[in-house]
């Protein structure tokens, strides 16, 4: 009688331990959460964890539609549900025969906003380093047609397939302050000029390089670059190759976008040839990931910074910002459906943390606004480098998106210089002449090579006539 008992309780435990999962309604991201803001006119990737070939069911409240699915032998599932003209609020059911409603949803534009501490920054400033206006800027921020989400920090070892739990979250004081300086302005001009809801999604973390938002694969082509193992015991940070990409990218990678703004590359100033080549395969690795083809990747160049504060900038004359700017400048060339905001007048020599947010975020949003959205009758892009041309002792470079010519605003232009044969600069007296640069110096007979605010930190003096910095650059490689 006792053993009866003892195999009874034996078996009633058992049936306890039987995984909640098989009873439980399905499971979905926390980012496919109530308050979600979903790409208009398109087909937006949802997806989730129900039991082992469980049937799942999904309804769109917008026009009734329902999709049915099946979830692979590891219960994972995923589809694709059409979306409509901006607009909402709406719903999805998602049913395994238990259904889960997300409700208060928007159809709208969605933009994800990644980098690292410069897009990580808060409207409210970081301890004892402000952001220009924000206060005003933060009172002023309600808006329920802006929507934030914020993926926290995640560290990790081997790819997750969900980040930790957020929440989606309107436009509002207490909500902004703590949400991305960056990707605010960005958003706020956006939704005033599109008049649709716009959704904010930020993956961001400071001091990381680019290869920690990389994954193992990608990183095959640089060697040099050390992964760690999955069954490792030591310690990593966000700055480590691979974590941020595990614990952060990977588990939202495919929620649909309209596109991305990046704001890194201070992580990796000491590595500038490397970096050219590494962050152009960063932006393939993503594009790979989200499964939308090229779209549309804008990213801030650095701002100009005194890096030599640090042992190793005083040690090595190539640990220098222009260097790295450098390498985003050619790297553009790389990435398709791809442009550069430049900083040259945001700068600021002791802060790494530029308090200018606002022209950083507005510049961003008049890229998007002309590039991907076809605006018209306004510039929305810097003047970039073309062509050297020498005649005799003269130097004349040509620009790009500059069609209506270069302006220094009336002040000398003093950040020239061009180097002969001998590979040693000179300063050089620099004139504009029909949109193009003339530079020449007494010191060179025959230029071979010309720089433009070729420093670590500088403040750029050569725009468009529309207030556009133009980049630093150089026309060698030495």
């Amino acid at each position: 009688m006792i053993a009866i008992r003892k195999k009874n309780i034996a078996t009633f435990a058992a049936c306890l331990l039987i995984p909640a999962l098989l009873f439980a309604k399905v499971k979905l991201p926390s980012f496919f959460s109530d308050g979600m803001v979903l790409q208009q006119q398109t087909n937006a990737k949802i997806w989730g964890w129900a039991q082992p070939s469980a049937e799942i069911k999904i309804t769109t409240s917008w026009n009734k539609k329902s999709y049915s699915i099946k979830a692979d032998d590891k219960g994972a599932w995923n589809a694709k549900v059409v979306t409509p003209s901006a607009g909402g609020p709406f719903s999805i059911s998602v049913s395994d025969g238990e259904p889960v409603t997300i409700n208060n949803i928007l159809i709208g534009e969605v933009w994800l906003c990644s980098g690292q501490s410069n897009m990580e920054m808060p409207m409210k400033g970081f301890r004892d380093q402000p952001i220009i206006g924000s206060n005003d800027a933060i009172f002023n921020s309600t808006n329920d047609q802006i929507r934030i989400y914020t993926i926290p920090r995640a560290v990790e070892k081997q790819t997750k397939d969900t980040s930790k739990s957020s929440l989606w979250k309107n436009s509002n004081p207490e909500n902004i302050s703590n949400f991305s300086a960056t990707a605010y302005y960005f958003g706020r001009l956006m939704q005033q000029q599109l008049k649709v809801p716009v959704a904010l999604i930020n993956v961001s973390y400071g001091g990381s390089p680019a290869e920690a938002f990389m994954s193992a694969e990608s990183l095959t082509a640089f060697p040099e670059i050390a992964v760690p193992s999955p069954a490792g015991t030591e310690k990593l940070s966000n700055k480590n190759a691979t974590t941020l990409y595990n614990g952060m990218v990977h588990p939202i990678a495919g929620y649909t976008i309209k596109g991305c703004i990046w704001y890194q590359g201070e992580s990796n100033y000491d590595r500038p040839a490397q970096y050219e080549k590494l962050f152009p395969a960063m932006v393939a690795l993503w594009r790979n990931e989200w499964g939308q083809g090229n779209f549309p990747f804008y990213f801030a160049q650095i701002a100009p910074y005194d890096n030599s504060m640090y042992p190793q900038g005083s040690l090595n004359p190539k640990i220098n910002a222009a260097y790295l700017r450098d390498a985003q400048r050619k790297g553009l060339a790389a990435i398709p459906a791809s442009s550069m905001v430049v900083l040259m007048d945001a700068g600021e020599e002791k802060s790494i943390h530029p308090a200018n947010k606002e022209i950083v975020g507005k510049r961003f949003a008049y890229l998007a606004l002309g590039d991907s959205y076809t605006f018209k009758g306004f510039a929305y892009q810097s003047p970039s480098f073309d062509s050297l041309l020498v005649n005799g002792n003269v130097a004349t470079i040509r620009f790009k998106n500059a069609s209506n010519g270069l302006t220094s605003f009336g002040k000398p232009l003093t950040q020239f210089e061009v180097a002969g044969a001998d590979k040693f600069f000179y300063p050089a007296q620099a004139v504009v002449y029909r949109g193009t640069i003339q530079l020449s110096s007494p010191q060179v007979a025959t230029p071979v090579a010309v720089r433009y605010a070729f420093k670590d930190f500088i403040v750029g003096e050569l725009f468009s006539t529309e207030g556009y910095p133009v980049s630093s650059f150089r026309t060698d490689d030495w």
